[in-house]
């Protein structure tokens, strides 16, 4: 029997987003995991489906490292700086509003879905993207 080569993160980019998914932000220095402390009852692979109200720093969306944002007051005052020079301040991201673009015709919790498409701004202006859904994740 032969066995199937699964490619993980070559689904469509409207797949669903489970906890577990990794995010990435454009002036963090590593990804992070999209988090969920209660499920809302829904599961894909055994893994609580995510909608776009789980966007909650330090719930949902923990550091990416350090920041590098010229906007961040932190980087602006940190002493921190990169072998190139850039500024560094630890992450902690700031977001205000809900993930953009989640699938309204599917609801979780009332809130429309969250799929690997949808993304989101940080007020120091970093853009927060889906790398990987998470379902096929440990």
């Amino acid at each position: 029997m032969g066995e199937a080569n699964v490619q993980p993160g070559t689904g469509a980019k409207k797949s669903y987003v489970v906890a577990g998914a990794i995010l990435s932000c454009s002036y963090g220095t590593q990804p992070t995991r999209l988090k969920r402390p209660f499920s809302h009852g829904v599961y894909i692979k055994n893994k609580a489906q995510m909608n776009i109200g789980d966007y909650v720093p330090g719930v949902n969306i923990k550091t990416f490292g350090n920041c590098s944002s010229p906007l961040n007051p932190a980087v602006q005052a940190s002493q921190m700086v990169d072998i190139y020079g850039v500024k560094k301040a630890p992450c902690i991201p700031v977001l205000t509003m809900p993930w953009l673009s989640g699938k309204s015709d599917m609801k979780i919790e009332g809130q429309p879905a969250l799929t690997q498409n949808c993304t989101h701004q940080c007020l120091y202006c970093g853009h927060i993207q889906i790398e990987n859904d998470g379902q096929e994740l440990d």
